[in-house]
């Protein structure tokens, strides 16, 4: 089944799909949670309020939008509810309005770098290729053409075809950095 249809069953409240986008994003959102909460217990907790909350906002989710981001989103929310409610039970007092975890900078970074390995994932073999041919093993378009015994040509389109793809799928990291 394609991503985008299905995110639009995701959005329909569909009960398959809902568990289809579970699995494929409940690994990632526990690391991160993990990463910010600093125990498994809550970074669990986290995970599992996170999914609850995305499928009981399901129907306000817009498909044609990467879902990466929304569930990070929620994530990152339910992470500082938990962090606060850990923090008010262990005695350190209320919160005051300008009391707000700021979750680390390794946060995000590992968000997007998981991003970016779920969107080469989604390449072909070839596409994959290419962009490890030339970003992990500098090697030219030519000694990557010549390994695997294709035109330098191919190769460039390879190469040009995946990077294309890739900016498509990853723009969404730009615009929120910026």
């Amino acid at each position: 089944m394609n991503q985008h249809r299905l995110l639009e069953r995701f959005a329909a409240g569909d009960s398959d799909a809902i568990r289809v986008v579970y699995d494929a994003y409940s690994r990632p959102v526990f690391s991160l949670a993990l990463h910010a909460l600093g125990d498994r217990g809550l970074a669990e907790e986290a995970m599992q309020d996170t999914f609850v909350k995305a499928w009981k906002a399901a129907e306000r989710y817009d498909a044609e939008r990467p879902f990466g981001p929304w569930i990070y989103s929620i994530a990152r929310r339910v992470a500082v509810d938990v962090y606060r409610r850990e923090r008010r039970h262990r005695g350190h007092g209320t919160l005051s309005d300008n009391d707000v975890m700021a979750l680390p900078d390794h946060f995000e970074r590992l968000w997007e770098t998981w991003e970016i390995r779920v969107a080469i994932g989604e390449l072909s073999v070839d596409d994959q290729f290419a962009l490890e041919a030339a970003h992990y093993r500098s090697l030219t378009a030519q000694e990557a053409a010549d390994e695997i015994g294709v035109p330098v040509g191919t190769m460039k389109s390879r190469l040009s075809r995946a990077h294309q793809k890739l900016a498509g799928r990853l723009g969404h990291l730009d615009e929120e950095t910026a």
